[in-house]
């Protein structure tokens, strides 16, 4: 229906991909598009390549295209079905162009008004997405701008954490993604300092690093030799600057991720160094610190950062800027150094670490960043003796709301080589308490590294999770709380599954009647637990018998 459909309005391209409601059908259309139908509507575009790449709706017409790479060259067969059919119309509009010759075709156009593309809000759009597609890799954090505003928090965090989709692209495509890189150099002034040219440089770093490592080198040492032969600022290096600039930032925060271990060592020297406190308490430059801290690889490296920063830990959170702790510490577990360290100045900084029966109490305060004093309501005069734990006061309160920050810094802490303290506190939480937890969006992640850390030992695990008794019904009719239990029975011996089906069987009613309880029930297969037990137990015996040979398998 597709291909028909494309026929029908192949004459009519540019009027519907010029117009909102046009350009939605032909966005649908071209998703389920044969190959020579979608190359016919391209080809009807060409011509008025610049007009439509620099319109709010064909920018997107020319997007959904390119997208279709993965999908056509992926599966050649499906992509020439029907060929027969079209030879017949080729012969009537003359020799049609093969798609490789198409993106070659935009690609030069691009190339040749390189500036004019990148700097316009739509015409950037097309040159990401062409990036992507001639180096064989979509960005999961572009597709995603693509399609809606973001907060400065969330876009930061996505372009962090994507996950690149790689696809086989012909040679002649990595020829003219190298060649796109070098109009980068021609002006890299200009792809530093605009904002919407400079998207275009952050990817292309981040597909180079994937593609052609050199070229992605060269890229860097521009954009860092440019940033430091400014004016230098009264307090060093000129690249500080820069770092405090919400567009070259932004740039400096992709150089940071991409750079060789090497010359990060090299900027972190001649740039950074003596200076992460003051990086750390700015508003926008704490973000590139969080990036360095995500890059870092070594351990001499990582030394030298902890050396300098770790002091100003209660500082950095008291200036509200978190991310830059929780980068301190991912990079301690990704290491694998200094982590008795920063465990012991986190307590400090939470005020937990003196008296010693504070410590108790310290997955609360990370789980919602607040001091000991503030998260529960106390006044002590400055300089006076900390008062000791209440463990009556802290059992009869509810668990306050759990952020995201402060649920990645537990998760870290969990995979730290001895999360023997954490594990305590965990476990010295009550049933409701640990309830709100994993009924906390972010909260329930928490469960995820208790479940999966290799430094979790069985006993460890099982110590935690006990104090759930009572609470699986609760779990079981929560979202997030759900997803909890669902993981802990995937993971559970036959004799803890029993005692969980049974606390879940005298609420059965309840569960089935339950948006997230009923999916749980049949999980569990509650019903037969119920009217055939002996049923129940030979099939989680053989369940139980499969998953041990998969384990064995995987360990050898």
């Amino acid at each position: 229906m597709a291909r028909n459909i494309l026929k029908e309005v192949e004459a009519q391209a540019l009027a519907l991909a010029t117009n909102r409601t046009g350009s939605e059908m032909l966005q649908e259309l071209l998703g389920f598009s044969p190959l020579k139908p979608l190359c016919r509507v391209w080809a009807a575009l060409r011509p008025n390549l610049r007009f439509v790449a620099c319109h709010r709706c064909g920018v997107h017409v020319l997007q959904s295209a390119l997208l279709q790479l993965p999908r056509l060259l992926r599966s050649p067969a499906e992509a020439e079905e029907d060929d027969d059919e079209e030879e017949e119309e080729d012969g009537k509009h003359g020799p049609l162009q093969t798609l490789e010759e198409l993106v070659l075709g935009l690609a030069a156009e691009v190339c040749d008004d390189f500036l004019f593309f990148c700097g316009d809000t739509h015409g950037s759009f097309v040159v990401r997405t062409l990036l992507q597609v001639l180096g064989g890799t979509l960005l999961e954090s572009e597709r995603a701008r693509s399609r809606g505003s973001q907060s400065s928090e969330t876009q930061r965090t996505s372009a962090r954490e994507c996950k690149p989709t790689d696809f086989e692209v012909p040679k002649t495509f990595l020829n003219r993604l190298q060649d796109l890189s070098a109009c980068f150099l021609k002006d890299i002034a200009v792809f530093i300092t605009d904002k919407i040219s400079s998207f275009c440089l952050q990817v292309a770093l981040q597909i180079l690093h994937r593609r052609s490592p050199q070229h992605c080198a060269h890229l860097c040492d521009a954009v860092i030799d440019y940033l430091s032969s400014r004016n230098s600022s009264a307090s060093g290096s000129p690249l500080l600057l820069f770092l405090r600039d919400q567009t070259s930032s932004r740039l400096l925060e992709q150089v940071l991720l991409v750079l060789e271990p090497v010359r990060l060592q090299r900027l972190f020297e001649d740039h950074f160094q003596g200076q992460l406190h003051s990086l750390a308490a700015h508003p926008i430059a704490n973000f590139p610190l969080q990036r360095l801290l995500d890059a870092v690889t070594s351990p001499e490296l990582l030394s030298l950062v902890f050396e300098e920063l770790s002091p100003a830990l209660e500082a950095v959170l008291a200036q509200g800027h978190p991310g830059v702790v929780v980068a301190l510490v991912e990079a301690c577990r990704r290491v694998g150094t200094h982590q008795a360290q920063v465990l012991q100045l986190l307590m400090e900084a939470f005020h937990c670490a003196e008296p010693s029966s504070r410590q108790v109490a310290c997955v609360p305060l990370f789980a919602s960043l607040l001091a000991y004093e503030v998260y529960y309501e106390l006044t002590e005069e400055e300089g006076a003796v900390p008062a000791e734990h209440q463990v009556e006061m802290a059992t009869a309160r509810a668990l306050r709301e759990v952020t995201v920050l402060g649920s990645l810094l537990l998760q870290h802490l969990l995979y730290f080589s001895n999360p023997g303290l954490v594990l305590r506190s965990l476990s010295a939480l009550t049933g409701p308490q640990l309830l709100a937890l994993a009924q906390s969006p972010a909260g329930s992640h928490v469960f995820d590294a208790v479940l999966t850390s290799p430094s979790v030992t069985h006993k460890q695990r099982r110590r935690v999770l006990k104090t759930l008794k009572g609470q699986y019904v609760a779990l079981a009719c929560s979202r997030h709380g759900s997803r909890v239990l669902d993981a802990i029975w995937s993971g559970a011996a036959l004799g803890a599954r029993k005692e969980i089906a049974a606390e879940l069987g005298e609420q059965n009613q309840e569960l089935i009647q339950d948006a997230f309880g009923h999916h749980v029930a049949r999980n569990v297969a509650l019903t037969t637990f119920l009217k055939r037990r002996q049923t129940w137990e030979q099939q989680q015996s053989a369940v139980a018998k499969r998953r041990r040979a998969l384990n064995s398998i995987l360990e050898d």
